[in-house]
Order: structure tokens, then sequence, then C-alpha cells
């Protein structure tokens, strides 16, 4: 367990700004207790500052996980976000969508969202940017990127690709041996 490198840092904040904005300031300097970003065997966590000094007890090849696993860093240095970071993202999501009841299943099994079960988007939403996908009672179910602008929607046809399936809650049972 180790610190990000500048290079890490720049890449995991690159596309956490994508979701959250300029909320990201909030999620390291919190008002209840500090949090910070560590790095174990490439994957991102999201650990309390007073759980990460504890865990320097633990020696690393001992050490499974600590805090929330937000994501990972590939081979290539690349940071991918995982279904892990959904309720990090979801409290200071800028953009957000609904679904439908009845397309709330089809997203879970890793569809992206089409206009049919597209119940409301956040106003103004730029196309290719980060949204948190919602249920009608505002349970985030995962999150992707828009594939249409808020005011492109209102014209679509019911079958085109509103947004892009990038992580849902249905990966813990369809992936559970890569989470």
């Amino acid at each position: 367990m180790r610190p990000l490198t500048e290079e890490e840092t720049k890449a995991v904040f690159e596309k956490l700004y994508k979701f959250i904005g300029k909320n990201i300031k909030n999620l390291i300097d919190r008002p209840n207790e500090p949090y910070c970003f560590r790095l174990h065997k490439n994957r991102v966590y999201y650990v309390k500052e007073k759980l990460m000094k504890k865990a320097t007890n633990v020696a690393r090849d001992k050490l499974v996980a600590l805090g929330t696993s937000i994501g990972k860093l590939t081979h290539t240095g690349k940071f991918r976000l995982t279904v892990g970071a959904l309720d990090v993202i979801s409290q200071y999501a800028k953009f957000k969508i609904w679904v439908k009841p009845s397309s709330e299943m089809q997203f879970l099994y890793g569809n992206n969202v089409l206009k049919s079960g597209l119940a409301r988007i956040t106003e103004n939403t730029p196309t290719y940017t980060g949204v948190v996908i919602y249920n009608m009672a505002d349970i985030p179910l995962g999150f992707g990127v828009t594939a249409k602008s808020t005011n492109e929607c209102r014209s679509l046809d019911p079958n085109a690709v509103v947004a892009f399936h990038q992580a849902d809650c249905g990966e813990f049972l369809r992936a559970e041996d890569e989470l």
C-alpha cells in the first residue's frame, strides 16, 4: 500500500472529474474526517486517513484490501473506475439519469440505456460526460457516459442509445472473481 504518484493521481482525478466535477475536493477534505487515495496491487482505494495509518502495521503481502476500492490502474497507466466507486461518485454526481422500472434489469445485465427506458435526465447534460444511473426510487444502479445531450434526447427514436454502460451493481454477481 503506497500513495499515488503524480501521474497516477492525475489519471484518477481526471476520471473522477468526468463524473463529479469540482466536487473532487469534497472527497479529500471531508468535514468529519479526512480521506486519501492509496494504491495496493494496481487497485486504487479510497480510505480514511485514520484507518490508513493503522494499516501500516500490517505487512503488504498480508493486506488484502483497505477502504473502498474505486478502480484499478491498467498496465499502460490508465485508470478504470469499477463498480466500487458507485457509492462515492453517486454522492457528488453532477449529472444523473433515472431509468424506468421496465429497463432497470436490462441496465443491470450490462446493456446501455435506451431512450425507451429513460425516465428523467438532469437538465443541460452534455454529450460524452459521466452520469450516474438511478432507478425511480433514487437508488444508484451504476454509471456510464452519455451518448446524447439532454436536448438531443427529446427528439430521439425509442431504440436510440442515451447512455453507454460502464459499470453497474450486477457486476458484483457477473464478475465476482475480478472484483
